[in-house]
């Protein structure tokens, strides 16, 4: 069992991909509502590399650090990691449109599918603002 999320994202694939895997990009988009924000971020991307997150509640209640294992780096189109005993993986594809984002993951047994669903929807989601504002800045 694995749950796909997607978006799409008007901006170009290099700038997708870079704003996907940097971690001072990271820090900005990776936080599933503004009440959590990303205070710190590191990757090593290579396979067998690894990366860490660390999300935390804004008023300081709650933090966790989200972190794994590159097991495929095939820029700017697929990357794939391991987290604990889970995996995900992130397919960039070009459209006409812009690029579509999936990322298919396996779910942990704590929380309902449909509430990691939205959680990593709303990551998605923030990410592709995040991308759109920054391409059209410059």
């Amino acid at each position: 069992m694995r749950i796909t999320v997607s978006t799409l994202v008007a901006a170009p694939i290099d700038k997708v991909w870079r704003a996907y895997t940097s971690p001072e990009d990271i820090k900005l988009w990776n936080a599933a509502s503004a009440d959590w924000h990303t205070t710190s971020a590191t990757v090593d991307l290579r396979v067998g590399g690894t990366f860490s997150s660390r999300m935390e509640a804004r008023d300081g209640s709650f933090g966790f650090d989200f972190a794994g294992v590159y097991t495929v780096v095939d820029s700017p189109h697929r990357l794939a990691y391991t987290f604990g005993d889970r995996s995900a993986d992130v397919e960039l594809v070009s459209t006409a449109g812009g690029v579509l984002v999936t990322i298919s993951f396996v779910p942990e047994s704590e929380h309902p599918e449909e509430a990691q669903r939205q959680g990593w929807q709303s990551i998605l989601d923030n990410f592709a603002r995040h991308v759109v504002a920054r391409h059209n800045a410059h």
